[in-house]
């Protein structure tokens, strides 16, 4: 079996990657977040996750690799990671009785070569009053989240249904990046 390395500071991917592999590395590392303009979110989070790994393979060379990145999408419109409260708010009032999608990329590099696959949930919010954003605020989970919620938190009140993978929506589509691994014969 190879050596694994995750290229992610995220609790919840950590987790999660434990169901798929039982021994790996947590490597994560600094790399470019900025994105071109009019990106689409499916080719954003490939290109993010890429990034990711590319950065994390240089310091571990012979390992496979895995990058991660998640996104919320609304209307065409990319959501990451809020940058204050004020931010957060926006994003919950956007999202607030809505659909939007959930996207993750993830990037695999084994043998100096790259391969990146992204996954999408649709996830569909309840209409929020002021003061259940307020209240939501109030227990600091959105601020390191894309879409300033976390599905497996607190957040779990503010959805009505989704539709896909729920993990994806955690950060980490665990069933398809099995598959991928065992497609390329690491697994």
């Amino acid at each position: 079996m190879p050596e694994f390395v995750l290229a992610s500071a995220s609790p919840r991917r950590k987790e999660l990657l434990g169901y798929l592999i039982k021994e790996f590395t947590v490597s994560p590392t600094d790399s470019d977040e900025s994105l071109p303009e009019g990106i689409k979110a499916e080719k954003a989070v490939e290109l993010l996750s890429k990034r990711k790994a590319e950065a994390c393979a240089k310091k571990h060379p012979h390992a496979v690799v895995i990058g991660c990145d998640t996104v919320v999408e609304l209307d065409g419109q990319i959501l990451g990671k809020p940058s204050n409260e004020l931010d957060a708010r926006r994003m919950l009032s956007m999202l607030s009785g809505k659909t939007h999608h959930v996207y993750t990329g993830v990037c695999i590099i084994f043998q100096n070569l790259a391969h990146t696959f992204h996954v999408c949930t649709s996830v569909t919010f309840v209409s929020l009053t002021d003061e259940q954003i307020s209240a939501y605020l109030a227990t600091g989970e959105p601020f390191d989240k894309a879409g300033a919620y976390g599905i497996q938190g607190y957040g779990c009140t503010l959805v009505s249904g989704i539709h896909g993978c729920y993990y994806n929506v955690m950060g980490l589509p665990v069933a398809k990046l099995g598959e991928q691994l065992k497609n390329l014969g690491i697994l």
